[in-house]
């Protein structure tokens, strides 16, 4: 139990709900902040309560609109230096411009090695992400930095969509959308364990951004349900392209899993056609982001990381090992399927 001295926790507007949910679970109260625009754009952030001292967490997804949501938690993050807190622990569930990680060609900015510049210029002592898109980005700080990565969560889906939808668990596989993903599918893998049956994996090309065009896919997928785990999932083009190729080498149901919904712009309209046409039977993404009702769909299903990120708080706060909590979990998770397994 974490006692409500030892911490202030702070969510701000992108981040609302996921941070009630999360203090709900440690048993403290979210303490507020106040956030004011100006008619000009401008913002004033304030905290309301004494930071003096105080050990912090401050959660914000930097999504849509990516550059706002950004300044409010710079501006914040200045806020809480300036109020002498003594540690700004900074949790930013989906980390924006994380894709920006590379020259891709002359010319480029790497943006995500500036918003890191950026953050700790600010006054953050630490950065917390979940499921970063690359984990080269984690060396663009020079503060200590944790990627929380939601295999375990997915991994515990997947086993209880096997479950409960009686799916036949020899004929199911996991699936990587590209070369890039695979080390993401192994650490599923090693959770879901005798669960699923294998990996595949697709071979694609990006002509443009938010494009991709599928060469080839690696792996026995017919007459199978492929669970295609990804990190995110922006306008949906690439993902329905993936599970279209999938059910068009004989696939028998394909299941998506992302750790991010940023559902942009064609995104929905694009999986409720995927869902009528059978291209693929259910989307779940984890609430990393708090997707409106407008972006949602028939189909959709949202699992949330508040028992992820709360418990490696409570474990930072008493200085215990984080490997640790993912072990236990993964213990658990093995467990269930072992005993699923044996039932069958």
């Amino acid at each position: 139990m974490v006692k409500k001295d030892d911490i202030l926790i702070f969510g701000l507007s992108a981040s609302q709900k996921l941070t009630n949910d999360i203090c709900d679970y440690l048993g403290v109260e979210q303490k507020e902040v106040n956030t004011i625009k100006f008619a000009d754009g401008e913002m004033l952030v304030e905290s309301l309560a004494s930071v003096r001292g105080k050990e912090i967490y401050v959660i914000q997804s930097t999504c849509s609109p990516v550059n706002d949501n950004l300044m409010e938690l710079l501006i914040a993050i200045d806020a809480f230096k300036r109020g002498s807190a003594d540690k700004i622990n900074v949790v930013i569930p989906y980390f924006g411009y994380a894709r920006q990680d590379r020259k891709a060609k002359g010319r480029q900015p790497i943006t995500a090695k500036l918003v890191a510049n950026i953050i700790e210029r600010a006054g953050a002592d630490r950065v917390i992400t979940v499921d970063i898109h690359s984990q080269q980005t984690m060396g663009f700080f020079d503060i200590p930095m944790d990627n929380f990565q939601t295999s375990q969560t997915m991994a515990e889906e997947i086993v209880n969509t096997i479950i409960s939808n009686k799916l036949d668990h020899k004929n199911c596989i996991l699936v990587s959308p590209d070369h890039g993903g695979l080390n993401r599918v192994h650490k599923v893998d090693g959770y879901t364990g005798v669960m699923t049956n294998g990996i595949a994996t697709i071979a694609k090309r990006r002509p443009e951004p938010n494009k991709a065009e599928v060469e080839f896919i690696l792996g026995d997928i017919k007459d199978k349900t492929c669970f295609v785990v990804d990190d995110m999932i922006d306008t949906g083009g690439t993902i329905i392209n993936a599970a279209k190729a999938l059910k068009a080498e004989g696939a028998k149901d394909v299941y998506i899993f992302a750790g991010h919904g940023l559902f942009n712009g064609p995104a929905k309209s694009r999986f409720e056609e995927a869902i009528k046409e059978g291209w693929v039977k259910e989307v779940v993404v984890t609430d990393t982001i708090d997707i409106p009702m407008e972006k949602r769909f028939e189909g959709l299903r949202i699992i949330t990381v508040v028992e992820l990120i709360a418990d490696m708080i409570k474990a930072s706060l008493n200085h215990e090992s984080l490997t640790e909590v993912y072990q236990n979990k993964k213990e658990a998770i093995i467990n269930k399927t072992l005993k699923f397994v044996k039932s069958c």
